[in-house]
């Protein structure tokens, strides 16, 4: 590979304009965009849905030509498919007739790589993504996180100049994604990753500052670079480090402020009224079904078999486990060799009556429930105590899929109306302090 100092990869006055097929008219995706990838970095694209950074990739790729401006790798200018690249969809697109290790030798097959280095290749590259022992499976038989080594493998056994990641994560469960993220961010760390360069699509924008040497803001309708910032936090990237705090918290008051200049964070920036919503799950319990849980338990006297409690509530255990992990989690109770046990704290809650049970819920959910006590902290600092829940919906999307963002919404705002901590108006869709909370601030 040329060592030379330029781009691996260049878009110059890049725009791109697509036919309304309904209309007869047209679209403008992209204006006017200007980029530059070089050797040693990982990029990172942030930005709204419908912002073009998708179709920035396809342009890379040479899968589709730019209306306007050119885009040139390795400084030559792309007019069909680009040699120097390889993709990883959000998708898989594994084709499903071929064994893991046949899927990886795809794009060797269009390089006449011989069936013998092919496949050695190939079983290198699903060594490196953790899969060595299942070459000879298919598709169906993987999980989804699987199923996406199996597409970095494709893309690594190529070499390319530069890896195209179109929010490779963002289909995963929350674990599988942190997983796999972190595994590509060692790679990287320790020079095994078998590309020059990354440039990495992504809406998440913590994911953006834990892998990403720059972040390039995308703007919308048209997509435009509004800025970029460079992410100098030292590697491995630590999340509750308050340096990686500030730099999150500095990007996500650019996105939601879209007039606002992209500049690079001041060092005194770490938390206020800019502060995010903290994303640590919250298991989907209603606190209805948890005080009828620990009020079953203390009546057999504190302890009971988990079993014995879902047959009683006439529940399947996969249903009471939520409100068992709500139990745990807020400090009520703990489950060992498959018996639900009350604390003190569990007992007093089982105990109470209803004014007393919402204090004790409170206490709890300020101290265990990280999310609802940092909407509540938000709400203490904003003006007029008010939220707009779309704005935490899409906080919480960055962590999560849009049905379970909107579903991690639900649950906390459920926790937090029962602990008087905020009510929420779905008329209009806000979040505001409980009057009798507001009163005792």
């Amino acid at each position: 590979m040329s060592q030379s100092n330029d781009p691996l990869i260049r878009l110059s006055n890049l725009g791109m304009t697509f036919p309304r097929p309904d209309s007869g008219g047209s679209i403008q995706v992209l204006d006017g965009v200007d980029l530059t990838i070089s050797r040693g970095e990982i990029v990172a694209l942030l930005g709204r849905s419908g912002s073009g950074k998708s179709t920035m990739l396809r342009l890379i790729s040479g899968l589709i030509q730019p209306t306007s401006g050119s885009v040139t790798s390795a400084g030559k200018a792309v007019n069909g498919p680009n040699a120097d690249v390889a993709m990883v969809f959000q998708n898989y697109a594994l084709f499903p007739w071929l064994t893991v290790v046949e899927n990886v030798e795809i794009g060797l097959e269009a390089k006449r790589v011989p069936p013998r280095e092919a496949r050695k290749s190939a079983n290198d590259a699903l060594k490196l993504v953790g899969l060595d022992g299942f070459a000879k499976a298919y598709p169906k038989e993987l999980s989804g996180g699987m199923k996406q080594r199996v597409g970095f493998a494709r893309s690594f056994v190529v070499q390319p100049r530069v890896m195209l990641l179109d929010e490779p994560f963002s289909s995963l469960d929350v674990l599988t994604a942190e997983n796999l993220r972190g595994e590509i961010a060692d790679l990287w760390e320790d020079g095994a990753f078998p590309a020059e360069a990354v440039l990495i699509v992504t809406h998440n924008i913590e994911e953006a500052v834990i892998l990403a040497d720059r972040v390039v803001v995308i703007s919308a309708n048209p997509g435009r670079v509004r800025g970029e910032i460079r992410i100098s936090l030292p590697r491995p990237r630590e999340r509750t480090a308050p340096e990686f705090r500030a730099m999150v918290d500095h990007i996500y008051t650019i996105m939601t402020n879209p007039e606002r200049s992209v500049a690079e964070p001041q060092p005194q920036v770490l938390v206020g009224e800019d502060r995010m919503i903290d994303s640590t799950a919250l298991p989907h319990a209603r606190p209805g079904a948890l005080s009828g849980l620990l009020e079953l338990v203390e009546e057999y006297g504190g302890k009971e078999d988990v079993a014995s409690v879902a047959e009683r509530l006439r529940m399947e255990v996969d249903e009471l486990l939520p409100i068992l992990d709500t139990a745990v989690l807020l400090g009520f109770a703990e489950v060992a060799e498959g018996d639900v046990i009350l604390n003190e704290a569990g007992a007093r809650f089982a105990n109470a009556e209803i004014d007393e049970a919402q204090v004790i819920f409170r206490d709890a959910v300020l101290q265990h429930a990280p999310m609802v006590r940092s909407i509540y902290e938000r709400l203490l600092e904003s003006k007029g105590g008010r939220l707009d829940g779309d704005v935490v919906v899409d906080v919480l999307d960055e962590s999560f899929s849009e049905e379970e963002a909107k579903e991690q919404f639900d649950t906390a705002i459920n926790w937090g109306r029962y602990a008087g901590l905020f009510e929420y108006d779905s008329d209009d869709e806000t979040i505001r302090l409980h009057d009798e909370t507001e009163a005792m601030e």
